[in-house]
């Protein structure tokens, strides 16, 4: 069931966003965060944009996406950047699609005209996930990060809505 975020998701959102940043490079972030942290973070987005989780039939929370601000300057006020995290556990189950389809859904209804997704280079299936979505690839960054000592680029895909 995908539902939006609630204070009480704080700790799962938390674990997985974790997990990513201490075995992935789909973050660039390079310290892991604390639930007071996450739930700051949390709030300020959800304040005012779309914020989702995926509850499965046992409570647990598989996965989470939202969208905020592309740029902070008023021409970008309805581009929006969108993210999509899943506990390893739900993997290839089709739950980040049905993640990105509320969120895509939400952002069209509230009036955004673009969304985009910046992709850690090498990420095949955040690749597959936006192209299947519609999204196009608009440009590609090399080495502008570094992460478990690799230089690594970085994919932008657009959604026109």
């Amino acid at each position: 069931m995908i539902r939006k975020v609630t204070p009480d998701d704080i700790k799962a959102i938390t674990e997985i966003y974790n997990g990513y940043i201490l075995d992935s490079t789909a973050t660039f972030e390079t310290e892991i965060l604390t639930e007071d942290e996450m739930k700051k973070r949390v709030e300020d987005i959800s304040l005012d944009f779309p914020y989702y989780v995926d509850v499965e039939n046992n409570g647990e929370i598989a996965g989470y996406c939202y969208a905020h601000l592309w740029k902070v300057r008023s021409a970008y006020r309805f581009t929006l950047e969108t993210t999509v995290y899943l506990s390893p556990k739900y993997f290839r189950r089709g739950i980040g699609r049905l993640l990105m389809e509320k969120l895509i859904s939400e952002c069209r209804e509230r009036g955004y005209h673009a969304l985009i997704a910046c992709i850690t280079a090498g990420n095949e299936a955040s690749y597959i996930l936006h192209e299947r979505l519609g999204f196009h690839r608009v440009s590609d960054f090399q080495e502008v990060g570094m992460k478990f000592g690799r230089r690594l680029g970085v994919s932008d895909y657009e959604l026109i809505l």
